[in-house]
């Protein structure tokens, strides 16, 4: 993790190993924090900008600032820890978020 990343509070630690090794997850989630105005597609996003094919990662720092990005996050470990499947995380995750700005822009 980047030294920044590793200053962070343990949750936002926590939240960017859980994207790291859960990309097909996040990938899928929304973000409602407003981040889709510079491009991100989903919660994954937030924390990751790029995997080099040589699996070397660019991490993106949005989700250092940012909480509503982080308590996304950290449901979607509860909820994927409790077994629940990627539509109910899904469901969950629109119903809780959507009161604070539109979500980002799935991909297909």
């Amino acid at each position: 993790m980047p030294p920044e990343v590793q200053k962070a509070p343990v949750s936002v630690q926590d939240a960017y190993r859980f994207a790291v090794a859960n990309p097909e997850v996040l990938s899928q989630v929304p973000c409602y924090c407003g981040c889709g105005a510079v491009g991100h597609t989903s919660n994954y996003d937030c924390y990751v900008k790029d995997v080099q094919s040589s699996g070397s990662i660019e991490f993106d720092s949005h989700a250092l600032g940012c909480s509503i990005c982080v308590d996304i996050t950290r449901d979607v470990m509860r909820l994927t820890q409790e077994g629940k499947a990627l539509e109910d995380i899904q469901t969950y995750i629109n119903r809780t978020y959507s009161q604070y700005g539109p979500p980002t822009p799935l991909k297909p």
